[in-house]
């Protein structure tokens, strides 16, 4: 019956905005209202500088691994599993604390990603270096790393629930930046 809770705790969990608890405890303008306008560690890196977009970087990752990391230890199937990886991905992009507004969830997906498989979590993250490395756009790095995910957990852990979680994580991702590949289709994106 416990570990059914963990799939509401891991939305309340996701809920809460790394972006907007570092900015206010920084004395940095609240993220919605300055830059894109979006709370996650790119926008805190323009308004913010790198210290305050690393700590929001790091709070955005663990709020999706530590509900994930949970889970595993608790030996929930790969059912409850899968539902506790979508509820704290979604509970960063629909935060009931703030409005149902939130980031873009490239930190809290990689996160979950990493709690339900160390080498899925290595393999989004190295593509994710690799594609930054080679285009040095971060944008795009997280697409191809959101695309791939969904192959590198059918590799890793074969066909289970958690391919068609990170297939819908990978969707709702390039959903979530479609302005930054409007600019990347224009040679715009920074």
């Amino acid at each position: 019956m416990i570990e059914w809770l963990l799939i509401p705790a891991a939305y309340l969990l996701g809920s809460i905005s790394s972006a907007i608890i570092v900015c206010r405890v920084m004395g940095l303008p609240d993220p919605r209202a300055e830059g894109s306008g979006n709370p996650g560690a790119t926008n805190v890196m323009r308004i913010g500088g790198k210290k305050a977009a690393t700590i929001t970087l790091l709070g955005d990752m663990l709020k999706g691994l530590i509900p994930v990391l949970l889970a595993q230890i608790l030996d929930v199937g790969p059912v409850i599993l899968s539902a506790v990886v979508l509820a704290a991905f979604l509970g960063h992009l629909y935060p009931v604390f703030f409005g149902f507004a939130g980031g873009k969830g490239v930190a809290t997906s990689f996160g979950v990603l990493l709690g339900a498989n160390w080498m899925l979590g290595l393999a989004v993250g190295l593509t994710w270096f690799v594609v930054y490395k080679l285009f040095k756009i971060s944008s795009l790095s997280a697409l191809v790393g959101a695309t791939l995910a969904p192959f590198y957990v059918y590799l890793i852990m074969g066909m289970q629930p958690l391919v068609y979680v990170a297939a819908l994580i990978a969707v709702i991702l390039i959903w979530r930046h479609k302005t930054n590949i409007q600019r990347l289709l224009a040679g715009e994106e920074k």
